[in-house]
């Protein structure tokens, strides 16, 4: 009997780990979601659709690709929803483009891009937006799922070049799951420190049924087992990838994190502001993030009283003849304060990695990424306060706990007075003739003067567009977008395309150098083509002039930084746009280009300004490395 029970105990635990099996495998065919889901072969439904209600319902208007078979249904889907589908003539264009729209509507922006090089052309705008903490989702295409590994077309392992670039990277398998894909990775992509998110979308979950079953589904009929086999595989493989596929589902966007400064932090920082007599603000990238509005943030800045230096996406906050805006003389104002409050600014190579401060300062860190909040601390600097959390609503926090402080007169008087000094050392440099060509400095300061209230700077070069960012003012905050710290050529096309796509009404500059010019002149004929009319001034000394400043003083050759004076307004010209050029013998009559370049946008033009400059030393002893 002991040895029947035995037996019989064995023979249960066998049937039951083969039942476990079985289990396990029909769950992994899909046949148990089957049981209790429809598939419906007949349905002309296909994902792109599914695509489309969800971006619709987060609010995206504008959705920038570059045509491809594997994503065809997306883009179709889109315009049928009324989302604008922008094509470009790159890749890094569209992601560019959608960076931009990031971070002026405070949506997400959206990038669509088909398998292979699509997706591999999208790289380098993907790390831009990852360092510049720029929501963005990236939509790529790819090859079947099943047909991966195989030789399909343009199939390689698309998830792997994202992993380090991007805060999630998810591929669907099935059509019933590209809802909740693409509203987790929107949330993800805004939440705590923004950044790009890429989601993978096979071929298979984006066509309706009876394409996918004709391109994978084999023959109808299987010779001999195996062939039976493989047959039953491949039908059932699309009828899960189908199954519960039209299911009504929650496209809502789902809840957005963002880190809050804890209330003690903010009353610490009260009593170092407090006891300072030399306090200064730097507020980087970061504080232009949502939820704080930015006229909120600017409110707060100016009841604070606090000598302000603002970079990069922050350029603009203050107006320009605002008493407590700082252009100049930086390192000196750094070195001379007691007290440092850095919202949303990193110490990395731009802040010299926290080398500049004055050894007794006490410096109040807030950042939303505790690896920024503590870049190179453990070196050159160490924050009294360091605060992980949002620092435009840090900012505001504390504006309202120092109501009635006053910042000492003198010291924002002895600022002032060197930023005007400096200032002044600018124009007379501007007034002075270069050897050959136009002043780029003269240059600059009249655009200047000539910029509406509603314009919109784009910055995408070296050498004249860090000219710029010393004497062109933006009017309004969130009027002044750059590539950020990972200091990216070929910004221009897709920034001045997301730009006055968001801000019609704007009139949208693009800065460029010659040498980055080149990354993005093709996008004249998007400009045309989408009705985007925006002004190009670029800053043609024939040379990569940033590089070249270094390197022949340093190494004694100007190798690979020659270009030519080249009839970039002709190449604008033939693209459907407007084209002009510039240089010494039209110095009398600058400012009336540059109203003629104005006024053909007025009209509906995109404008290219070939603007021959000469060499100053305006910006010797600024880094290229």
């Amino acid at each position: 009997m002991d040895l029947l029970a035995g037996i019989g105990c064995a023979c249960a635990g066998l049937l039951a780990v083969l039942a476990a099996a079985l289990l396990g495998v029909a769950y992994r065919l899909g046949l148990l979601y089957q049981l209790w889901h429809k598939v419906d072969p007949r349905s002309p439904r296909h994902g792109g659709e599914l695509v489309a209600e969800v971006l619709k319902a987060h609010g995206v208007r504008f959705l920038f690709a570059l045509a491809g078979g594997h994503i065809s249904p997306i883009l179709v889907a889109s315009e049928k929803l009324g989302i604008r589908v922008v094509d470009t003539r790159h890749e890094a264009t569209a992601v560019f483009a959608a960076d931009a729209v990031s971070r002026l509507s405070g949506r997400i922006g959206v990038a669509a891009v088909t398998a292979g090089p699509g997706v591999t052309n999208a790289v380098t705008a993907i790390k831009n937006a990852q360092m510049a903490e720029s929501p963005v989702l990236l939509i790529g295409g790819a090859a079947a799922s099943l047909q991966k590994g195989r030789g399909a077309l343009q199939d390689i392992d698309q998830l792997s070049l994202f992993k380090t670039l991007c805060k999630a990277c998810v591929s669907v398998r099935a059509v019933r799951d590209i809802v909740p894909a693409l509203r987790k990775a929107i949330a993800t992509a805004q939440s705590g420190t923004p950044g790009p998110v890429f989601v993978e979308l096979p071929i298979d979950v984006l066509y309706p049924f009876h394409m996918v079953e004709k391109e994978i589904g084999g023959t109808k009929s299987g010779r001999g087992l195996r062939g039976k086999m493989v047959q039953w595989y491949l039908q059932n493989y699309i009828r899960n990838l189908f199954a519960g596929a039209w299911e009504p589902r929650d496209v809502s966007p789902l809840p957005v994190q963002v880190p809050l400064a804890t209330e003690d932090e903010v009353q610490r920082c009260v009593e170092l502001v407090s006891r300072a007599m030399k306090p200064l603000v730097l507020v980087g990238s970061q504080a232009m993030l949502p939820p704080t509005p930015a006229e909120e943030l600017r409110a707060a800045l100016e009841a604070l009283g606090i000598p302000c230096y603002l970079g990069g996406a922050s350029r603009g906050l203050l107006p320009p003849g605002s008493p407590l805006l700082l252009r100049q003389n930086r390192r000196d104002a750094l070195r001379d304060a007691d007290l440092v409050l850095l919202a949303g600014a990193v110490c990395d190579f731009r802040l010299s990695y926290g080398r500049l401060f004055g050894r007794r300062a006490a410096i109040v860190a807030v950042n939303r990424d505790r690896t920024q909040l503590l870049r190179n601390s453990d070196v050159f600097w160490k924050p009294r306060l360091a605060v992980q959390g949002d620092a435009a609503s840090f900012v505001v926090r504390l504006a309202r706990s120092l109501r009635g402080y006053a910042c000492p007169k003198d010291w924002v008087e002895g600022l002032r007075e060197a930023d005007r000094k400096k200032e002044q050392a600018n124009r007379e440099k501007a007034a002075t003739p270069t050897p050959q060509h136009l002043n780029p400095l003269d240059l600059l300061h009249r655009l200047d003067a000539l910029l509406p209230p509603e314009s919109l700077l784009v910055a995408d070069g070296g050498d004249f567009v860090g000219t710029a960012a010393y004497i062109v003012r933006p009017r309004r905050p969130l009027a002044w977008l750059d590539p950020g710290a990972f200091g990216t050529l070929g910004v221009g096309g897709g920034f001045a395309l997301g730009a006055k796509l968001c801000r019609p009404d704007a009139e949208v500059w693009v800065l460029y150098g010659d040498g980055s010019l080149g990354y993005s002149l093709m996008e004249f004929d998007t400009f045309v083509r989408h009705k985007t009319p925006v002004i190009a001034l670029v800053g043609n000394d024939a040379c990569w002039s940033q590089i070249a400043r270094e390197q022949v003083a340093l190494l004694g050759s100007n190798v690979a930084c020659g270009l030519e004076y080249l009839d970039y307004h002709v190449v604008a010209e033939a693209l459907g746009g407007k084209g002009f050029m510039v240089g010494r013998s039209d110095c009398e009559r600058l400012d009336t280009v540059l109203r003629a370049a104005q006024d053909a946008c007025r009209q509906g033009h995109p404008v290219l300004i070939n603007a021959l400059i000469g060499k100053t030393d305006f910006r010797d002893g600024s880094i290229s490395v």
